[in-house]
């Protein structure tokens, strides 16, 4: 499976596991709290194969700025959680810095 492939699904998964946390109550409700450590699992798996081939700073990158992302979509589109002009332009830098390593920064070529 292609390393960037890889990555983008550990994103989803972390993601998703991210969002059963939210509906865990501290871990007090069973299905999304065994929803979060299944999600985690694999995300952490498929970061681990990532790793493989595409290097860890930037592999953290976009993990980070990726989920970041996503996360703040989730909130804002299914948890109706607000997002003022800073938070907006603070996300729209992060995944700026995204986009600039993987089409500008040779450091995001695959071993």
């Amino acid at each position: 499976m292609p390393p960037f492939l890889l990555l983008t699904l550990a994103i989803l998964a972390e993601v998703m596991g991210t969002t059963a946390l939210k509906f865990s109550d501290g871990f007090t409700r069973w299905f999304p709290s065994l929803t979060v450590v299944l999600c985690y699992g694999a995300a952490f798996y498929l970061l681990g194969l990532a790793l493989r081939h595409v290097p860890v700073g930037v592999a953290y990158a976009i993990w980070a700025g990726g989920g970041i992302v996503l996360i703040t979509l989730v909130g804002v589109l299914w948890l109706r959680q607000s997002l003022d002009l800073a938070g907006l332009v603070g996300i729209g830098l992060i995944l700026a810095g995204v986009v600039v390593l993987q089409v500008f920064s040779r450091t995001a070529t695959l071993d």
